[in-house]
Order: C-alpha cells, then structure tokens, then sequence
C-alpha cells in the first residue's frame, strides 16, 4: 500500500508518500518559520494563507520525489486534528478534492496519533530500531501538546492517556521563555544551542511538578519564575545567558524523563518511546537514552526528520486505519480537539474522554 500523506496542522506544509511497511519514498517539507518570526510566534491567519500557496506545489513534488503519478497512489491520508482549524482546513479541504477528483480513498488522521507512531518510520539508510514494538510508554512532547500515553497499538482506540500537563505544554515554555530572553522564534532550539555552553547548576530552578507519584506536568510556574528574574535584573549576557538557559532546560527535561521512566515503572513496560518535536532537543534525548541504558529499558527515538511536524507520519498513521478498513468521507471535519483520550485536570474543569468525531468509520470491501 502506497499513501499520500497531507500535513498542515500548524505551520508547516508537508506531503509525503509512504508505504505499508514505514518506508518513506518521499517527504516534502515548506517551513513558515521566517514568515512567523517578526511576530515572535505563530501568527494563525497567516499560516491559513501561505497553506494556501503551498499545498498544491508541495503535494506534487512529493509525488515526483516518490516517482509516482496521482493514480499510482491508494489512498490519500491527512492531518483533521487537533491544531489551528484554518490551517487543518485547508489540507482537509485539498485531500477532500485529490481523493475525488482520483477516486481514492480518503483518511482523517489525528495528529498526536502521527506523532506517536513516527518511530517506525524508515528513511533512506536507516534501519528499523531494534526493540520496535508494541506495547510501550510514549511521550508525546511538543509545542502544544505535553502526555504520556500506555500505546498498545497504532490507532487512537489503542492510546490511552497516563498523565498530561495541566498548563502550558514544554514546548510553549521553551518558545516564551525565549522570548521572555530576547531570543528569536523559534525558541527552543535556540536555547538548546545556548544551554550546551552553559552549567545547569550554575542558575537555581525550581523543578517543574517534580513530586513522585504523579504523572501530569506543569511548565507555567518555571517559566514565570524565569520572568521574575529578569524583570528584576534584566536579561543576562553572555555566559551568564547560557547558564540559565542550561539551567532551564535541565530542569523541564530531567522532570520529563523522570515521569516517563515512573510511567514505565507503573505500566510494567520494557520499552519506551519519544515523539513531538521537542524530541529533536539534545539534552532530553540524552537524559531519556542515559535512563534506559541504565534501567534496562529500551529507548526509541525518531530521527530529526520524523520527530518535527511532517506529511510522513500523517501517511503511515493513516496506513494503520487503512488496513483496518477504514476510510472516511466527504463528511470529514477539521477540528482543534484530539480524538485521544483526556484525563488530566486542565485549569478549573476536568477533561473527560473526548468523542470521535471523525466520520463513523466504513468498511471497505
């Protein structure tokens, strides 16, 4: 099975053709980095436009980087949730019209399911990692999403939520926090950069919702607490920048791994898996790989590639509905609330498990 995967959740406009087995045959990616990085953040309408331009270009150039025609595909996958609805909207809206006008089949895909899975992707000279499986923990660490999930399978009825943050995901800390330091969007792989020259204990933090037993998250009170610093002595220069930022990012990751291994304690698991793009940062990769080294816990990490925001993982997850026959309609909605379940305590209110609101599922013949 060959499918073509549309991705334009956020602020990135990917296509990619994969095929049954993870291997990507292409992967397209046009970055709105530059476009969103004189408003210091993602700027929604914006990102709808330039999904706009680029949809139709980018989805043609993973077909030729794929060396396929639109007929040679069987199946069109796309990102319908969670994330900006403008933006969702316009890849839902051209696979919509690709899958009609070619008469293929036509898949929703959430994107924190994408996510979760993009570790059995293959790309060019990579292997499969040894250990791959399922069961195991995952965790999903992003720019707006932060949860440990128990993933028994690779569809969201198989994903089942251990923990979340109750506020701010890590990677909306590390993004504020660098604009809080006066450093240019995007953030976090800025104040990785910075944090490698720097000494984490040179700067005193105090650990996120570091207590044992718990396995949610909350990031809002280090990064008010970095803003109190410099609102009281102004941003630090030179090497002293370098330890706080080393210091704060040594902080949310070693809370980060701590939870994920306690997760793996509690769940009986022998594996454990990274996703989202704040997977692409250094010192968590480290810390994850360094504890399950020591714990005897097998630890699988996409590469760069699959970690940040891509069509390949849209394709793949896809694959997975796919093969258990089902397929969506033209009835498919862009939405900004995942399918998976919500347990933790967001604010004042409790989240429930949400509905699935893909169109009900057919079976194929």
């Amino acid at each position: 099975m060959l499918v073509l995967g549309i991705e334009t959740s956020c602020d990135e406009t990917g296509a990619a053709v994969v095929s049954s087995d993870g291997t990507v045959l292409s992967d397209v990616v046009e970055s709105q980095v530059a476009l969103h990085a004189e408003w210091g953040g993602v700027v929604p309408e914006l990102a709808s436009r330039d999904h706009l331009r680029n949809t139709g270009p980018v989805v043609r150039e993973a077909l030729a980087k794929a060396g396929l025609r639109l007929d040679q595909v069987d199946a069109i996958a796309v990102t319908c949730r969670p994330g900006l609805v403008g933006a969702l909207l316009v890849g839902v809206q051209t696979a919509k019209g690709i899958a009609w006008g070619a008469g293929k089949p036509l898949v929703g895909v959430d994107h924190l399911v994408g996510h979760l899975v993009s570790v059995f992707l293959r790309r060019e000279g990579e292997t499969t990692q040894e250990g791959l499986g399922f069961p195991y923990v995952g965790l999903l660490v992003s720019g707006g999403h932060t949860a440990l999930y128990r993933v028994e399978g690779p569809c969201a009825d198989q994903i089942h939520e251990l923990g979340a943050t109750r506020d701010d995901a890590a990677g909306e800390a590390f993004d504020k926090v660098a604009k809080v330091l006066g450093l240019a969007y995007p953030g976090g792989p800025r104040i990785d950069r910075l944090a490698s020259e720097g000494d984490p204990l040179r700067v005193k933090l105090v650990p996120p919702m570091a207590r044992r037993g718990s396995l949610e998250f909350s990031f809002s009170g280090i990064k008010t607490e970095v803003a109190r610093r410099v609102a009281s002595g102004g941003v630090p220069q030179g090497d002293a920048l370098c330890d706080l930022c080393a210091s704060f990012q040594s902080a949310v990751t070693g809370v980060l791994a701590k939870k994920l291994f306690e997760a793996v304690e509690r769940e009986r698991m022998d594996r454990v898996v990274l996703g989202g793009g704040v997977s692409a940062n250094r010192e968590l990769r480290r810390r994850v790989e360094e504890l399950g080294r020591q714990k005897g816990i097998a630890t699988l990490v996409p590469s760069l590639a699959s970690a940040t925001d891509n069509a390949a993982m849209i394709a793949y997850a896809g694959i997975k509905r796919l093969e258990r026959g089902e397929v969506d309609g033209g009835d498919l909605v862009a939405t900004s609330e995942t399918v998976l379940e919500q347990l933790t305590r967001k604010g004042r209110g409790r989240r429930g498990s949400s509905p699935h609101a893909f169109s009900v599922p057919r079976r194929t013949e």
